[in-house]
């Protein structure tokens, strides 16, 4: 990556990991605020969603931005674990927060609802429903370019977010209407809704972060790029796996024995340009085998050019 697209990305992405930081907080003053002055169990936990929420978003801004930082001695390929790291926090507070908000609601079932009903409670639920929509309307719309895992798991939250204090929203207008048992069935509906989101997201990052091989579409374009090159007989030992959320490769490519050094490393250079173009392919390693020894025949994963 360039240097401007690199110091462009870092600089959009601690944007909008601040602007998930301060609308959290926001939401978290306003509905605690509320929830305490007037009682109300359904915005005082949603308002406790939110400290979990903004616990995720600082890990996020302060973890996730070391991905974007250069390589240094220490982290001689980079720092694009750091990423899915992030990201697997997030879905682990979400796990935890669901089965919080599961154990709330079936509680509160059994043992009733205490609260009264109050226009403020309203008030202060639209408000946290248009702050957590500005949220993820803003993480979603700058993640369409960055394709970050920890700000598309930021989303999801926010998206959460939404969800529940909807049903916290309900159940304090059923509350208004004489029905206030729909508040805790609202909520532990929507508590597994959470914990399947945190469960995903944490799935999704732990293969990241254990070398796991890209979907075979993924290879299968890799592989193309390729194999079109027209000095290219044959390909094999092809190894695709992420290193945090981005793909590293490597593979053995056959071409003509009689080519100058020079030439063989313009070929090598032109097929680690031609897979680097591939989104998200990071690095390539490239093995070249001179034309004759049919390596490529014999191997399991051969895929020859057809020329």
């Amino acid at each position: 990556m360039k240097v401007g697209a690199m110091v462009g990305t870092r600089e959009a992405f601690l944007k909008v990991s601040w602007a998930n930081v301060l609308l959290n907080g926001l939401k978290i003053v306003v509905e605690g605020s509320i929830g305490l002055l007037t009682g109300s169990l359904a915005l005082t936990a949603d308002a406790a969603h939110s400290v979990a929420d903004l616990l995720a978003s600082g890990v996020v801004l302060f973890l996730g931005r070391s991905v974007h930082e250069d390589a240094d001695d220490s982290h001689p390929h980079g720092h694009d674990r750091f990423e899915p790291l992030s990201a697997l926090v997030v879905g682990a507070v979400l796990v935890l927060l669901g089965l919080k908000l599961l154990y709330d609601s079936g509680h509160s079932i059994f043992t009733g609802v205490t609260t009264e009903y109050s226009v403020w409670l309203v008030t202060g639920l639209l408000f946290a429903l248009g702050d957590m929509y500005v949220c993820y309307w803003y993480t979603q719309r700058v993640n369409q370019q960055l394709q970050l895992p920890s700000l598309r798991a930021l989303a999801a939250d926010s998206l959460n977010d939404l969800y529940t204090t909807g049903a916290a929203l309900v159940g304090v207008l059923a509350m208004a209407a004489g029905y206030p048992i729909f508040d805790p069935i609202a909520g532990g509906i929507v508590s597994l809704l959470v914990i399947h989101q945190g469960t995903e997201i944490s799935r999704e990052n732990v293969q990241y972060l254990a070398d796991s091989a890209p979907p075979e579409s993924e290879q299968a374009e890799i592989k193309e790029q390729v194999r079109e090159h027209p000095a290219v007989h044959g390909i094999h030992d092809f190894v695709a796996y992420y290193s945090g959320h981005v793909i590293e490769v490597e593979f053995h490519a056959e071409v003509d024995q009689d080519m100058t050094v020079v030439e063989a490393h313009d070929i090598e250079s032109e097929l680690r340009n031609r897979v680097r173009d591939i989104d998200p392919v990071s690095d390539v390693h490239i093995h070249l085998d001179p034309a004759g020894l049919g390596e490529w025949e014999d191997a399991d994963d051969a895929a020859p050019t057809g020329s």
